[in-house]
């Protein structure tokens, strides 16, 4: 039995934009820096940065894709607050296969970060220990309030059947 059906393949293609809140800010980029245990000055010190070719200081790469500060959305039952696709699939559990990012431009204090998030492809193998498995391909690329690239995630997630007893 095939677990891509019809529904599911009219998913691909599906947009939705997440609009900036706020400007990132100071405090943001501070914060995910310390948290990442990263004493880079060119997170932290305006002059160095500029020293550096910079305009002031600027974000760490991965910040703008690891945090959810466009979202306003309430958190999901794991604790989760960012994009979700909420496919209409039941009895799977969510594994994250990986991640393929690309940084176009250093992120300011003063970048509104924006994100649009699109369903690239639905895909169905087969899993090593029998049966089939979804392989869902996502792309987000976010930009600034002028309408400038920064970074973009192409994301896989597997959808792995549950077993009768919550295991595949």
């Amino acid at each position: 039995m095939t677990m891509l059906t019809d529904e599911l393949r009219a998913w691909i293609g599906k947009q939705v934009t997440y609009p900036a809140r706020e400007a990132l800010g100071y405090a943001s980029i501070r914060y995910f820096a310390r948290a990442m245990d990263d004493r880079n000055p060119l997170y932290f010190d305006d002059q160095f940065a500029q020293e550096n070719g910079y305009r002031t200081a600027i974000a760490p790469p991965t910040l703008v894709c690891e945090t959810c500060q466009y979202s306003d959305d309430p958190v999901n039952a794991t604790g989760y607050f960012g994009h979700e696709w909420n496919l209409p699939i039941d009895n799977v559990r969510f594994i994250r296969a990986g991640n393929e990012y690309e940084f176009t431009r250093p992120v300011y204090p003063d970048d509104w970060v924006s994100v649009t998030w699109t369903l690239e492809n639905i895909d169905e193998r087969k899993a090593r220990r029998g049966g089939t498995q979804l392989f869902v391909t996502s792309l987000a690329v976010y930009q600034n309030q002028d309408g400038e690239r920064l970074a973009s995630n192409r994301e896989t997630i597997v959808l792995q059947p549950l077993g009768p007893e919550g295991s595949p």
